[in-house]
């Protein structure tokens, strides 16, 4: 009997007992779309998590202040960096492409009759678009000169721009920042939610020299991070590198002291998520995995049921001329085709789940970007594991169906 013959035969047997047969690839379609599913919303997460460090910026190292000893005392959080230092990593930092100083501030914003508390307002150097690889939608930054004269001007994200100018175009347009005008020159593009929902474009941005001096009161030149850009990834690790030798040599740190600062490599934090959402990801697949080992035993089940009902059809086949390899085969061909049906509709009902939980994951958390995407090599690798689950668990109904007397089968009733 020929391989195509024998695969009507089998469609033909299934087809007599719908029922059992859906029933039967119940446990695959569970296994495959659990595996589809968890394999494509743990991709998303970790899709998630690199989008958001990029969004921080290109290639960002952030330098925090750590502490510094006076009097004998060690004290934590203490003033260490300057704009100085921003300006002397810019320009003595081969690997360096671009530096910003930052200073936070808070306060609430007015305009006209509207007034909004943004959820971040940030005093930066010129260089900070660069460094966060953020582009204008409208407008243009605040230049050197606003920086060394402290300029009341400001640029803002599109979440100020509804709130207090709906339609207008607030470039040009003045605000008021704890009482004190400021000028709008530029507006954001707009960024979204970070993970956690939380509104990106809720912010305004400030020369730090306006921030210190305007609204804090303050003719010192510390600031509380740095935000520097490394030229490529792969330099990185020497930008950092060069970094701490730069700053240990500018504030006198001698070999074996502390050092007053901290750099850290937001790269290297974006890829510990990574393996972490990964080996989640792996863990959740592997534990939905166990479903289709469930339903294989379903399918071996069944097929043995099948052996029983169909002792005296196999026996008539026999006597007719058909072989035990012939028996063999389309017993076995019945069950890989249970599988790989189940195989089919389960990776349609996975990519089904993967997307509508990221999409209800977006609506639930306020319009964060939780990235759409469907793993094909999951599917795949799924779809081959669902045959060979049903080609291995298929085989000793098969079998046993293969080596039954042909006597003994036709007196079966």
């Amino acid at each position: 009997m020929g391989f195509l013959l024998t695969i009507r035969v089998a469609i033909r047997a299934l087809a007599k007992n719908k029922m059992r047969a859906g029933l039967t690839m119940l446990g695959v379609i569970i296994g495959i779309a659990a595996v589809t599913a968890m394999v494509s919303i743990g991709q998303s997460a970790s899709g998630l998590v690199q989008s958001q460090f990029e969004g921080l910026g290109t290639n960002v190292l952030v330098v925090f202040p750590g502490s510094r000893r006076q009097g004998g005392v060690r004290q934590a959080n203490f003033p260490t960096l300057t704009a100085r230092d921003s300006v002397a990593i810019a320009r003595e930092c081969p690997s360096v492409l671009a530096s910003s100083p930052l200073v936070g501030a808070a306060g609430q914003v007015i305009y006209r009759n509207a007034n909004w508390s943004p959820r971040e307002m940030y005093g930066v150097g010129v260089d900070y678009l660069t460094v966060r690889n953020w582009p204008l939608r409208g407008g243009g930054f605040f230049t050197q000169r606003d920086e060394s004269s402290a300029a009341k001007v400001c640029v803002i994200g599109q979440t100020l721009v509804a709130k207090l100018f709906q339609t207008q175009d607030p470039v040009g347009e003045t605000i008021r920042i704890k009482n004190i005008p400021f000028r709008v020159v530029g507006v954001l593009e707009k960024k979204g939610a970070d993970m956690v929902g939380n509104d990106l474009d809720n912010i305004v941005l400030m020369p730090y020299t306006s921030v210190r001096k305007r609204l804090q009161g303050s003719e010192f030149d510390n600031v509380n991070a740095l935000l520097v850009s490394a030229r490529t990834t792969t330099v990185m690790a020497d930008a950092e590198n060069e970094i701490n030798d730069l700053l240990m040599e500018r504030h006198r740190i001698h070999i074996g002291e502390p050092p007053d600062f901290d750099v850290q490599n937001t790269t290297q934090i974006a890829n510990v998520f990574a393996i972490v959402t990964g080996t989640l990801t792996m863990m959740l697949a592997s534990i939905a995995a166990i479903s289709l080992i469930v339903g294989g035993v379903g399918i071996m089940n069944i097929m043995l049921v099948s052996v029983t009902e169909r002792t005296r059809e196999i026996g008539i086949r026999m006597a007719v001329g058909a072989r035990s390899g012939d028996i063999l085969r389309q017993f076995l061909v019945e069950a890989v085709l249970l599988s790989c049906i189940g195989g089919v509709i389960g990776i349609i009902l996975g990519v089904s789940l993967s997307v509508g939980a990221t999409a209800a994951i977006n609506w639930a958390t306020s319009g964060s970007k939780w990235p759409i995407i469907v793993s094909v090599p999951a599917g795949i690798v799924a779809f081959i594991f669902a045959a060979g689950v049903g080609m291995f668990f298929g085989f000793y109904p098969a079998y046993r169906a293969s080596r039954l007397d042909p006597i003994e089968a036709l007196r079966y009733e």
